[in-house]
């Protein structure tokens, strides 16, 4: 089975891809390893940022989709310490440069604008590897398989495609994430709704955060934040819902309860989330017959852009392949030389903002980030 441009994995940078490539009259296949566009829900809040994900969705023709999903007054963010004393608060403007829309919703955006068949549900790849001249074959879990002339990477952060390409594995970046939900929080949860705001919330100390987005429907949407080494979480026993958030919540003994109780009055059972990253400089040598897009090709530190970049990835792939039509090598080519100082540049700024958000002199830090002025600890 050969198809003109194979795609690996579901998510915003595959379907951009996909989505960019109809609209220039190129055919593609996707192939997602869930099952189904309802096998799991897909995150929270995304702030699409007008110079990256913003200019893909108009790639995509759909950038009129993107503005009846945007959850007004979700701009709005502020900055706390960890007594809940509010030290920077921005209101939503309404101008629109990083409105914030649910993943979920974006997605289903992507899905809908794709002809039927497109995606094959239920792939998990086991298995890549190349056959020469440009060619890949792809190993499902079940055993079938597909070879292609043109295979895309956009399958995350353990990606199955990139050892085509790279060496590079994600490494453990030092900090970890703890997400819970609080729902109908405006009368269930008051003192976190009104810790929260209207949009988003970062309360900072040294190693330390509890930070959180207000969502449609009245859901808070939180992550607790520790800088601990991985053996530390991975000795918590998160099937235990309730020792878990209190070994965890034990961290933050000194914080206002107002917060804390975005851990500890959560709804649904706490996640931790590992955070790692590729090599801020990732990049590889061309290689015949297949590329990467998104966290496969430049996973980075949480800073709200990944999923502009994903996207901006997916898109500026499809054009270029527009642009070279019968030469994928120069559209690969293309694709990779922008790529590579654009997504280095990126996964820096991450770092940085990582790094400052969690310092010594926290939250003040991300305070000074945000409006240019030096501020005291």
């Amino acid at each position: 089975m050969t198809t003109p441009v194979t795609i690996i994995g579901g998510g915003l940078a595959g379907l951009t891809l996909a989505r960019v490539l109809h609209v220039h009259g190129i055919e593609a296949t996707v192939y997602e390893a869930e099952t189904s566009p309802s096998a799991r829900t897909q995150g929270g809040l995304l702030d699409i940022h007008v110079h990256n994900g913003q200019l893909a969705l108009r790639a995509a023709g759909l950038f009129e989709e993107f503005l009846g999903i945007v959850h007004q007054g979700a701009e709005a963010s502020r900055v706390l310490d960890k007594k809940g004393k509010v030290l920077l608060e921005e209101r939503d403007d309404g101008t629109g440069g990083r409105p914030e829309v649910p993943r979920g919703a974006l997605r289903q955006i992507l899905l809908d604008s794709l002809p039927a068949g497109t995606v094959r549900w239920g792939h998990k790849v086991a298995a890549a590897r190349t056959l020469g001249d440009g060619r890949h074959e792809v190993t499902f879990a079940d055993g079938t398989t597909v070879t292609t002339g043109l295979l895309v990477g956009a399958d995350g952060a353990w990606s199955r495609v990139r050892p085509l390409l790279s060496d590079a594995r994600p490494e453990y970046v030092g900090t970890s994430l703890i997400e819970a939900y609080l729902f109908d929080a405006d009368t269930r949860h008051p003192a976190c709704a009104r810790a929260v705001g209207d949009g988003s919330l970062f309360a900072l100390a040294p190693g330390q955060g509890i930070s959180a987005h207000r969502e449609p429907d009245g859901v808070l949407h939180a992550y607790v934040t520790l800088t601990k080494p991985k053996e530390w979480m991975d000795a918590i026993e998160f099937s235990d819902a309730g020792a878990a958030t209190a070994r965890v919540a034990a961290e933050f003994r000194d914080w206002a309860p107002e917060l804390t109780a975005l851990l500890t009055d959560g709804e649904t059972a706490p996640v931790p989330r590992a955070i790692h990253a590729l090599p801020v400089d990732h990049r590889w040598d061309r290689v015949p017959g297949v590329t990467l897009l998104g966290d496969a090709a430049h996973l980075m530190a949480p800073s709200g852009e990944g999923a502009n970049l994903a996207m901006y990835d997916g898109a500026e792939l499809g054009k270029a392949l527009a642009a070279h039509p019968g030469d994928v090598a120069a559209a690969l080519t293309a694709y990779e030389n922008a790529l590579f100082p654009r997504s280095a540049a990126a996964a820096a700024e991450a770092f940085r903002v990582h790094e400052l958000c969690l310092d010594d002199n926290a939250p003040h830090s991300l305070v000074s980030f945000f409006t240019g002025h030096a501020q005291a600890g």
